[in-house]
């Protein structure tokens, strides 16, 4: 459903008046199917927490977002598709990095990497493109820290999965994408064998392949996985969020003031007010559901898009405001149930550390053109902004 013209941060005005009218609705998608929307908090978390409700898209009635996953989603299987003894077994083996404790060591290398593209950044000429010079690459280079990716590769597997994520690139382009990046991960696994280094794929590859607890095309997909979901969806977030605030100057002195509920608090806020994730969580009943006066048969396909769940005013009253004072723990963005986001931390971490130190180091901070001059993403998985000039 398109935006509204001058409103590329709220959700489009056809999810509210679908909100409106029901906590469910049938919707039509792109292959005929009349699966369910879920249109308000309550049966989101309900329905996200369901174990009658699956992710496995191999089930029949899963409502896909293209014909593209749609014909190539028994061979890429990812870890968000996944349900039971598989899914947990998968989990498991990469929690250890994305703990509290673990992810709280990184602080000081994420510190020091916001620091020094901060002072890249006033260094450099002006206007600046905001996403290429500092949103994207600082999750980028922390995800390649962490998995063991090179990030002097960055250019080659940020262009193939764009490509690979876009719903607007032939399937035949998207699929030698899939195939390059595939053949990429391949190697650096052969690498890590052989060199093993203190990273999350060295130990992947030394402690799982190697006794036979991964095979080889799962570790690929699983790294896959991980690089994707990890800089993406981040990066977004970094530049959506400090476009969200430099638009609302009132939330930047909140988020600096003393009595301002912490930055941490601000950036729950920022995760409810803005989506990065485009297609909403995909589901299928496997069983009859009877919620909010609606029977689901078994079969059926459900989307929970998270944006309006975000926006539901029964939990989150003014909820088309941004409120940098709001209490927004109850947010959906890393979704609900035993599906929830497991590099959640790290990516909570980044965006404190941005938006603690962004505004202040950054005072005069300002876009450098017209908000209806901005590009905008939305035609692949994430939303997000692609260029955005800005000036000190």
């Amino acid at each position: 459903m398109p935006r509204a013209p001058g409103c590329p941060l709220d959700p489009a005005p056809g999810l509210a008046e679908l909100q409106e009218r029901a906590p469910l609705v049938r919707v039509r998608l792109w292959d005929g199917s009349t699966p369910w929307l879920v249109t308000r908090h309550a049966e989101q978390c309900a329905l996200l927490g369901d174990r009658r409700v699956s992710a496995d898209w191999t089930q029949p009635g899963y409502p896909f977002d293209s014909r593209f996953l749609q014909d190539h989603h028994e061979e890429a299987r990812f870890l968000t598709a996944m349900e039971g003894p598989e899914h947990l077994r998968l989990r498991r083996m990469i929690a250890r990095p994305f703990t509290p404790r673990r992810v709280g060591q990184l602080r000081p290398a994420v510190e020091r990497i916001v620091d020094e593209h901060i002072d890249a950044l006033l260094a450099g000429p002006q206007p600046a493109d905001f996403v290429g010079e500092f949103a994207l690459p600082i999750p980028c280079m922390v995800i390649c820290h962490v998995l063991g990716v090179p990030y002097a590769d960055h250019d080659f597997f940020q262009r193939a999965i764009r490509t690979l994520t876009s719903r607007d690139v032939p399937d035949d382009v998207a699929s030698r994408s899939e195939r390059a990046l595939y053949r990429y991960l391949a190697r650096l696994i052969g690498r890590k064998l052989e060199a093993p280094d203190d990273d999350l794929l060295s130990q992947l590859a030394t402690e799982r392949l190697a006794t036979g607890e991964l095979n080889r095309h799962e570790l690929v997909m699983l790294v896959l996985f991980l690089l994707v979901s990890g800089h993406e969806t981040t990066a977004s977030m970094i530049a959506l969020g400090t476009l969200a605030l430099l638009l609302h100057p009132d939330q930047i002195a909140v988020l600096k003031g003393a009595d301002g509920p912490g930055v941490a608090g601000a950036v729950d806020e920022l995760l409810r007010y803005l989506t990065t994730v485009q297609p909403g969580r995909r589901r299928v009943a496997v069983a009859d559901i009877e919620i909010a006066g609606q029977l689901i048969r078994a079969g059926e396909g459900l989307i929970l898009p998270e944006e309006i769940g975000n926006r539901d005013e029964n939990v989150f009253p003014g909820a088309g405001s941004l409120d940098l004072r709001r209490d927004a723990g109850e947010q959906l963005a890393f979704g609900f149930g035993v599906h929830k986001c497991t590099g959640q931390p790290l990516a909570r971490l980044e965006l404190q550390v941005v938006f603690g130190a962004l505004f202040r180091r950054v005072p005069t901070l300002a876009l450098a053109v017209g908000l209806g001059d901005l590009p905008f993403m939305d035609d692949g998985l994430g939303y997000g902004v692609k260029e955005m000039p800005v000036r000190w």
